[in-house]
């Protein structure tokens, strides 16, 4: 489908609310695995995030992990072993540049877990390789390079799902059917949070890379430099990587907020980011307010890293506390309707539903506080590699949530600029100044192609 069969599409799907999937019919049918095979995976980027992900997919018996890729070798010893652990004894190969993994046709899906600067070109290369995608959130650096891997996943037909667990999670399948049947009216205001303490970071001087690190490689798409440790351990606060933390943590809520209320493309985005905390090599925000106008809908986005104050939502829920320590809850979304006002965490911290005026008492209140809903991503993404329907955070469905973030840098970067957003280029309406950051030019070979 194209992105207006896509869009439209979207407003008319029912979610499967039993089995937490998106089904979506029209999807074509490309090469199924049999329902009696493993599906053959590989890992891009081992750090962190990829090794709990790859674990994850290891410990699955209906998956086999066949490659370990990451441009630091340091890393394969352990993890190849612990994942022989996990599928018999048989270890997974291990190779620095991901590219010779793309021509073994016997993988079935790529699991990207690098840093977002290299996202969508891996996941490009993957399409074009003909591997289906499991990528890590954001799925782009700027605007123009998410809109090419979603042409790339329509082009060589391939089931991308993007890092954006909540699509997956049941009590918010549970929050979406309340809003949709329309119990709490017509929400015109939403509001997103994203609060904690994050202090900055000390600068440290330019170096030779370790051994074993292929630095020019994992700098990739990003403009050249030397090696400096603070750019591997804190990529997520330069530009040069990523866009601070509305970017790397934020953008979930944001993704729940503009799933919950159905909406798209934004009208007009201005937000306005100061570095309080400047002592350090820190380069975006921490501290921020972002507005977004839609047709018949306002949403904000809040942000903070320099309180103490603030809880994690997992720490309310270890300490005992149930709906009272939503305001500790620093990562939820609140969504105010003509009849009632629901809030809703993230990290399986449920949601509650308030009317006035009598009580401050919810007067429903799902307090679903499972699990983490990675298994049930993992488990979506799966199954839709076998059936090729589209997953529930659909490639499309991730890079729209992501522009919200990138206009929000944009406008930022601007000085508080408001913009005006034209939907069907995706791009800013009559500023240049602006524009310069919607895309930019890789170094070779590292580009980002025009045609995919």
């Amino acid at each position: 489908m194209d992105r207006r069969q896509f869009l439209q599409h979207s407003k008319t799907t029912t979610l499967g609310l039993a089995a937490g999937t998106v089904l979506l019919g029209n999807a074509k049918s490309v090469r199924a695995t049999p329902a009696n095979d493993k599906v053959i995976l590989a890992i891009v980027g081992c750090h962190g995030r990829g090794n709990m992900i790859a674990q994850a997919f290891t410990r699955r018996d209906d998956c086999e992990m066949a490659w370990l890729c990451d441009v630091d070798t340091n890393l394969f010893e352990t993890r190849r072993k612990w994942l022989a652990s996990c599928q018999d004894g048989k270890e997974p190969k291990c190779e620095p540049d991901f590219r010779r993994m793309l021509e073994d046709k016997s993988v079935d899906a790529v699991l990207i877990a690098c840093p977002p600067h290299w996202h969508s070109l891996a996941t490009i290369w993957c399409c074009q390789a003909g591997k289906d995608v499991y990528v890590e959130k954001p799925q782009s650096h700027n605007c123009w390079e998410g809109r090419q891997a979603v042409r790339a996943a329509r082009k060589y037909e391939r089931v991308v799902q993007v890092g954006f667990q909540n699509r997956s999670a049941p009590y918010l399948f549970a929050a979406k059917k309340y809003l949709d049947e329309g119990k709490i009216g017509k929400v015109h205001l939403c509001r997103v949070f994203n609060q904690k303490g994050e202090p900055n970071f000390p600068v440290e001087p330019d170096a030779d890379p370790p051994a074993g690190l292929d630095w020019d490689m994992w700098n990739g798409p990003a403009p050249q430099c030397r090696y400096n440790p603070m750019l591997q351990k804190n990529w997520r606060h330069l530009w040069r990587y990523c866009g601070g933390d509305m970017t790397y943590d934020g953008i979930h809520q944001v993704d729940i907020a503009r799933w919950l209320c159905g909406v798209t493309y934004p009208k007009t985005v201005y937000s306005s980011g100061v570095r309080y905390d400047r002592d350090g090599g820190a380069e975006t925000p921490d501290t921020q307010i972002s507005t977004f106008e839609f047709d018949d809908l306002t949403m904000t986005f809040e942000m903070s890293l320099f309180t103490p104050y603030m809880l994690k939502a997992d720490q309310g829920i270890r300490d005992g506390d149930l709906f009272p320590h939503w305001p500790q809850n620093t990562e939820r979304v609140e969504l105010y309707g003509t009849e009632g006002m629901m809030v809703v965490g993230r990290m399986g911290s449920g949601w509650q539903v308030y009317v006035r005026p009598k009580s401050r008492q919810p007067v429903v209140a799902d307090e679903m506080y499972g699990r983490f809903p990675d298994p049930p991503h993992q488990d979506n993404f799966i199954e839709c590699v076998r059936s090729r329907q589209m997953p529930n955070a659909d490639i499309e469905e991730g890079h729209l949530s992501t522009l919200l973030v990138h206009y929000s840098m944009l406008s930022c970067r601007m000085g508080g600029r408001k913009l005006s957003i034209d939907a069907e280029s995706e791009g800013v309406v009559g500023d240049p100044e602006a524009m310069q950051f919607f895309r930019r030019e890789g170094r070779p070979p590292w580009i980002v192609p025009g045609e995919v």
